[in-house]
């Protein structure tokens, strides 16, 4: 057994808003967003955009959720649609991070996402009561002030702060639950299938059980040293994470041997013609290499995923090649994808691509070769055009591929977090 005395035990909160486009959009409109019937819609003027979020009432109800087709909602007079406006949730996700500064100092809080931030309440426990009383006040405060609802998870650690927030507040009558080192085998280790673990993907699934490992409590007692010659840091990550165990402080990923860098779009309309879906690769590892640029970093492992139509009946791939050396230039990048691409591509209909770096390493470090000796060129440039785009704007230096009818860029460009601003 777990010596758990050994290990920090903080007084973390895991503040998620319930369904927050559509609360925000809800109250707004001066709705009730637990009772009312309404859908963002990426954009309601066509039928194959997706569903962003859904009210409480209307995933309930009518079993919607988040990714439904506008024309998979059901014909019903109660259900409004509405387009998002990410500017304004963005807006009202800075006011509530002010909220919870109200309680602790700006660097106990953590925001995760737009709608879901940590926040440690160690040392304010004489101010405002223990953890559980901070959260009812916080919760208090957002529907007093904002008219929106939220769900907190309470434990000794992010991540059990998180996993108590996904498995048990979201289903209490008072939208609160405390997780303490002592439930890790009561409530932690029957946790089946393992992609309900956070942390853990369908892909990663998939390993996992074709090792034998079907449940949390089986990943816990399985031997660490084959988990770490199987999976390297991330393996440690999987062992003790399963034990409840996470020594990550507020604002440091969870998952830190997971980082990668990448991007998924799904398309505005599908692309029947191959050379158009190169066009839109292009694009996107220039913005995926941009991304690894931003934090100094090169990758080796390039994945490319792609999704048919489903008027094609869906399907599609997901592949990974490692280049030789690390890279965050573009180029390298894409003619990785392309290689992929030609490989695995079946000449059916594409609506959404996905592109991802991983394998990551520190840019500073990279090794000159000797058969290009044009890289170290192509690398520095990929940096000065990061610093004209962001002195002059996203759009100041496009590819020419952005210019066709196959291209997005210039398009959202326009948008906030994919989305109408």
């Amino acid at each position: 057994m777990m010596d758990y005395s050994q290990y920090p035990a903080r007084s973390i909160l895991c503040v998620d808003m319930r369904s927050f486009y559509a609360s925000c959009a809800a109250v707004l409109l001066g709705l009730d967003p637990m009772t009312c019937f309404l859908a963002v819609v990426g954009n309601t003027e066509r039928q194959g955009s997706i569903v962003l979020a859904a009210s409480p009432a209307l995933k309930r109800e009518f079993g919607v959720q988040t990714g439904t087709r506008l024309y998979q909602l059901p014909d019903d007079p109660r259900i409004r649609l509405v387009n998002p406006k990410m500017g304004l949730f963005v807006r009202v996700s800075t006011e509530l991070t002010r909220l919870f500064c109200r309680y602790v100092p700006h660097d106990a809080v953590h925001t995760y996402s737009v709608d879901e931030s940590f926040i440690q309440v160690d040392g304010v426990k004489n101010m405002w009561g223990d953890a559980r009383t901070i959260a009812a006040k916080i919760q208090d405060d957002m529907a007093r002030e904002f008219g929106l609802p939220c769900t907190v998870g309470i434990g000794p650690n992010m991540l059990m702060a998180k996993l108590c927030l996904d498995l048990e507040a979201k289903k209490t009558a008072d939208g609160v639950a405390v997780w303490d080192y002592e439930d890790v085998e009561t409530k932690l280790w029957p946790l089946f299938p393992l992609r309900r673990m956070w942390g853990i993907g369908s892909r990663l699934e998939k390993t996992l059980n074709r090792m034998g490992i079907f449940t949390v409590g089986q990943l816990a007692h399985y031997d660490l040293k084959r988990l770490e010659k199987t999976f390297g840091l991330m393996g440690n990550q999987l062992y003790y994470h399963a034990w409840g165990i996470d020594l990550s402080a507020i604002g440091a990923p969870i998952m830190a041997g997971q980082v990668s860098y990448g991007k998924s779009q799904i398309l505005l309309r599908d692309y029947p013609n191959p050379d158009e879906v190169k066009h839109v690769i292009l694009e996107m590892c220039e913005e995926v290499a941009k991304r690894a640029r931003d934090h100094q970093q090169a990758g080796r492992t390039v994945s490319l995923g792609i999704e048919y139509s489903r008027d094609e009946f869906g399907g599609g791939f997901y592949r990974s090649n490692t280049m030789e050396s690390p890279s965050n230039v573009t180029l390298d990048l894409y003619h990785t994808c392309l290689a992929l691409f030609e490989r695995f591509y079946e000449g059916k209909t594409v609506r959404k691509v996905s592109i991802s770096l991983s394998n990551i390493e520190d840019d500073t470090h990279m090794q000159l070769d000797l058969f290009r000796p044009d890289q170290e060129k192509k690398r520095m440039l990929g940096y000065v055009m990061d610093g004209i785009r962001e002195r002059h704007g996203s759009t100041a230096l496009l590819r020419a591929v952005s210019y066709t009818n196959a291209g997005t860029a210039r398009l959202r460009s326009k948008l906030v977090g994919g989305h109408q601003a």
